[in-house]
């Protein structure tokens, strides 16, 4: 995605992806079985979990959800990664927006 880049921002092997500096998704270190992404509110994450779609994000605040590998088909996955990078993206300041 434009402008994101891959890093390991605690180190020990967490897979995290950033633009602008804010994370959007992360893999854990010792836990592979999802990837985490942020949602627009707690509200869509809660929804998220009651639908069994995702579960909570361990170690990250209520809007966060983790998605567990197969948990949904692809492309719906594909697209909640695009909203977890288009949600943290808007809220860069508009000079950070425009460098990327």
């Amino acid at each position: 995605m434009p402008g994101s880049e891959k890093s390991d921002p605690w180190g020990g092997g967490h897979d995290c992806w950033k633009v602008g500096g804010k994370m959007f998704a992360v893999i854990g270190a010792s836990d592979d079985h999802g990837v985490s992404l942020k949602c627009a509110d707690t509200e869509t994450a809660d929804l998220l979990i009651e639908m069994g779609r995702a579960e909570k994000a361990p170690y990250l605040h209520a809007s966060w959800v983790r998605i567990r590998w197969g948990g949904m088909e692809e492309d719906e996955l594909a697209e909640r990664l695009r909203r977890s990078y288009e949600l943290i993206r808007s809220k860069l300041s508009g000079k950070i927006r425009a460098a990327l």
